[in-house]
C-alpha cells in the first residue's frame, strides 16, 4: 500500500478491503509502522527503491525511487517469482496493489 500521512485509518482500511482477502499487508519501511497502527494489523516492511513497477508515479519515484510504492512492496513482499494480479488502483488518496509469489 502507498499512502500520504493524511489518510485516514478509515480510508486506508476501506482501500484495503476494496482488494478482498489478503494474507500480508505491506508498504515503504518508513511507513509501516503508521501503516499498522492505522490498520491495526501487522504490516511487512519493504525496501522498495529501485524496484521497477509497470506503473509510474513522478512522486513516488522522488520519494521513494520506485514508481509504485503499493506495487513495490507488493513484489517485495511476495518474494521470488512474484507477480502482479492487480496493478495500483487509487482510493482516496490511498494506493494499493496485489502480488503473488513464493514469499520472501
Amino acid at each position: 500500500m502507498g499512502f500520504q500521512s493524511t489518510a485516514t485509518p478509515q480510508t486506508l482500511r476501506t482501500a484495503l478491503a476494496s482488494v478482498g482477502a489478503v494474507d500480508r499487508v505491506a508498504t515503504a519501511a518508513p511507513k509501516a509502522a503508521a501503516l499498522a497502527q492505522a490498520l491495526g494489523r501487522d504490516v511487512e516492511s519493504a525496501e522498495v527503491a529501485g524496484i521497477s513497477t509497470p506503473t509510474m508515479s513522478q512522486a513516488s519515484l522522488d520519494a521513494h525511487g520506485t514508481g509504485s510504492v503499493a506495487e513495490a512492496a507488493a513484489l517485495v513482499v511476495a518474494g521470488s517469482n512474484a507477480r502482479l494480479l492487480n496493478t495500483r488502483k487509487i482510493i482516496d488518496g490511498v494506493t494499493i496493489a496485489v502480488a503473488e509469489g513464493d514469499g520472501r
